[in-house]
């Protein structure tokens, strides 16, 4: 999987787990120094894509094993940066007698992933100008292949702990993002926050039941229940569609 754009560093990340895969394939698609981000859930199809597309920096999971990997890197020509991702602070001492670039651990926060790519970038590193903003299209995993979700795809969002199940019409994924993210970045987008667990997009909402004093609207056949402290606003937007 590829995610492509203008000029600058062409990353690639490997991680045998795929939601930790997306994830980061993610971050690194926002950043403005990064024109490419490629990724492979394991070894061999990381050297396949190595010995066949140029690659600047590449994001592995240190249990690949990673140790190894990056070890015949170094027969490379002209070998690319590594950044070790992982959850194993025991060990960096090996990764940086590989030349390491940079080594960041499990969950990967966007400063720290941001300063990793700020060592790597050169000054002179093309930046482009951002397309769209953060959570604009969701990273997902379907049977091992990395899927791109338009927001405007999804017709509800419901909190499922610190993760949330985002619907659309036709599936349903479950990822890694706060509710309440996603309501700071999708309000402005049409979607509501209609009750705790649920943010729905307003256009999705085909029907809206008033009965014994509470509301509840229907989106693709589901019928969704609206908060009390949310129903004066969840009438006005629908009046106003």
């Amino acid at each position: 999987m590829t995610i492509a754009t203008p000029a600058g560093l062409r990353v690639l990340v490997v991680d045998d787990e795929p939601p930790a895969v997306a994830e980061l394939a993610y971050l690194l698609s926002l950043d403005l120094r990064v024109s490419s981000v490629r990724t492979a859930n394991d070894g061999q199809e990381a050297l396949r894509i190595l010995k066949n597309s140029p690659v600047d920096a590449l994001f592995l999971d240190i249990r690949l094993p990673g140790l190894e990997i990056a070890a015949l890197l170094n027969q490379f020509a002209t070998p690319p940066q590594i950044i070790f991702v992982t959850a194993h602070e025991e060990f960096a001492i090996e990764a940086f007698d590989l030349h390491a670039s940079d080594y960041l651990l499990k969950p990967v926060r966007a400063e720290r992933l941001a300063e990793a790519i700020r060592r790597m970038a050169p000054a002179s590193t093309p930046r482009r100008a951002p397309e769209s903003g953060p959570y604009d299209v969701i990273p997902v995993e379907l049977a091992g292949v990395t899927r791109f979700i338009p927001r405007q795809d999804v017709s509800y969002a419901e909190a499922q702990g610190d993760y949330v199940r985002l619907y659309t019409a036709t599936s349903n994924h479950l990822v890694r993002i706060p509710l309440a993210v996603l309501e700071e970045h999708w309000s402005a987008a049409g979607f509501a926050r209609i009750h705790r667990r649920f943010l729905v997009r307003v256009e999705a909402v085909s029907e809206a039941r008033w009965e014994s004093g509470h509301l509840t609207v229907i989106v693709g056949g589901t019928p969704i229940p609206v908060a009390r402290r949310h129903t004066h606003e969840v009438r006005e937007r629908l009046s106003h569609r």
